[in-house]
C-alpha cells in the first residue's frame, strides 16, 4: 500500500510543514510501504515551485530511505516534463508517477508518444497514472500494454478509470515485469483478486495500519479477512469523495487530531452534513475524534 499524500495547510492557507512531518511520522510508523508526494491528493496544481521543492525535500529527509518515496511528474507539456527529469537532481526519490497529460485531450499515439519521451529522460522507475475523470482522456489497455513492453523503465500503472474490464485486460496481456496498481481504495480489493499488486491509497493517509492490513491479506490470498476489513470501510470510501478530494481525507485527519481542515480555492473543505458523517463513521469505527 503506498499512500498519496496530503499537503497540510494552517489556517492563513501556507504550507503546514510541522503537520506534514507528524503525518509522514505516522505512516512510517504504520505500515505504509512507500509514500506518493505531489500527486492528485496533494493539492499539487495549487501549490508553488517553492512549496512543491519544499515538502519533498522535507519527505525526502523525514523518511531518510526507510520505504520508497514516489515523486509525482506530471502534466500537459511533455517537453516541460523532459527538461524537468533531465535537470533536476531527483535526490531520494525511489520513482515517478506521471500522469496522462490532461485537459489537451491527446490521441492514443499522442499519448504513447508523450510517455516514450517521459521514459527516455530518466533512469527512474515510472508508474504510468490513468485517471480520466480527472485528465479528459481515458488510456487504453492497448496504449498501456504498448508502453509497458516498449519502455523498459516503466514498471506499472495506476489505474482508476473505473473500468474493470480494462484493468483486467491489462493484468491478463501485460509483460511479466509490469505491475496494475489499484488507484481507486474502493476497488483495491477486487482488483488484487483479479492479479493487482496493491493500491496507492487515499484513505491509507488516515488508516494506514488497518489499509495495508487489508492489502497484505489480500494478497497472500486470505481474501475472507481482507475482505471484512474492506467492507469496514465500505461507508467511508463513499464519504471520501462525495466532496471531492481530499476535502473527504483532510476532514477525515481534522477529526482525527492529525491537521487543520483547511483546502486551497478552488477546493473548499467538505459541507458540515459530510464532516458529521465522517465523525460519526469514525466513532462506530472507536477512532479518537
Amino acid at each position: 500500500m503506498g499512500v498519496a499524500l496530503v499537503t497540510p495547510f494552517k489556517n492563513d492557507g501556507s504550507v503546514d510543514y510541522d503537520a506534514l512531518n507528524r503525518l509522514v511520522d505516522y505512516q512510517l510508523q504504520n505500515g505504509t510501504d512507500y509514500l506518493v508526494v505531489l500527486g492528485t491528493t496533494a493539492e499539487t496544481p495549487t501549490l508553488t515551485e517553492e512549496e512543491k521543492k519544499k515538502i519533498t525535500e522535507q519527505v525526502v529527509t523525514k523518511v531518510r530511505g526507510r520505504i520508497p518515496v514516489i515523486l509525482g511528474v506530471g502534466g500537459n507539456c511533455t517537453r516541460s516534463i523532459v527538461e524537468k527529469l533531465k535537470t533536476d537532481p531527483m535526490k531520494g526519490i525511489d520513482g515517478i508517477l506521471s500522469v496522462v497529460p490532461y485537459y489537451n485531450k491527446p490521441s492514443q499515439e499522442g499519448i504513447y508518444q508523450h510517455y516514450k519521451a517521459v521514459a527516455a529522460a530518466t533512469k527512474l522507475p515510472v508508474i504510468l497514472y490513468n485517471v480520466p475523470g480527472r485528465t479528459g482522456v481515458n488510456m487504453t489497455a492497448e496504449t498501456t500494454l504498448r508502453v509497458a513492453r516498449e519502455c523498459k523503465n516503466v514498471v506499472a500503472i495506476k489505474e482508476a478509470s473505473g473500468n474493470i474490464t480494462q484493468m483486467d485486460d491489462i493484468i491478463k496481456n501485460k509483460p511479466a515485469n509490469f505491475h496494475v496498481i489499484s488507484g481507486d481504495d474502493g476497488i483495491a480489493f477486487p482488483l488484487i483478486t483479479l492479479g493487482a499488486i496493491g493500491v496507492i491509497s487515499v484513505i491509507g493517509n488516515a488508516f494506514p495500519r488497518e489499509f495495508s492490513r487489508m492489502t497484505r491479506l489480500a494478497l497472500s490470498g486470505d481474501y475472507t479477512s481482507a475482505r471484512t476489513i474492506h467492507h469496514n470501510f465500505t461507508e467511508l470510501f463513499d464519504l471520501l469523495f462525495v466532496d471531492g478530494n481530499p476535502a473527504g481525507v483532510k476532514s477525515m485527519l481534522n477529526a482525527m487530531g492529525y491537521l487543520e481542515n483547511v483546502l486551497r480555492l478552488p477546493l473548499v473543505p467538505t459541507r458540515i452534513t459530510t464532516f458529521e458523517k465522517i465523525r460519526n463513521v469514525l466513532r462506530e469505527l472507536n477512532i479518537r475524534c
